[in-house]
């Protein structure tokens, strides 16, 4: 399955596939769902937003925005994850560690590991959720 709605509800663009597109890939527009979820009412009230680009029974692929100062705190992933910073700047605390990702940079998590995120400024990541071990 393929883009699935935000729990803000509201539209974004629909992808569909022509004759000339091959069934197995499908272009997604990052830069306009990214303006999409900025339209969002849950982002105009100081809220992260986010939409499932991808979901299969071993891979999700999530697409998040975050407002400056956003915290999410103590989150225990049980598969292995990949942030992708799409805009922005974030700060990972792993641990007793913390890591800095800026615009364009990719981080990747091994399963169990438990985190939390700060967002530095307005930022837009992908994250990647894996089954299995890498």
């Amino acid at each position: 399955m393929f883009i699935e709605k935000g729990s803000s509800g509201s539209s974004y663009p629909s992808y569909e596939t022509s004759s000339s597109v091959s069934a197995s890939f499908l272009p997604i527009d990052l830069p306009a769902l990214i303006e999409n979820l900025k339209h969002a009412k849950s982002w105009k009230r100081g809220e992260l937003n986010a939409i499932i680009l991808l979901k299969t029974p071993v891979k999700k692929i999530v697409l998040t925005i975050l407002h400056p100062g956003t915290e999410v705190r103590s989150f225990q992933a049980d598969d292995s994850i990949t942030f992708q910073i799409i805009e922005g700047r974030l700060r990972l605390h792993i641990g007793n560690e913390s890591i800095t990702l800026n615009k364009g940079e990719l981080l990747t998590l091994r399963e169990k590991a438990r985190y939390s995120i700060d967002s530095l400024e307005e930022s837009a990541l992908l994250l990647t959720l894996n089954s299995g071990s890498l």
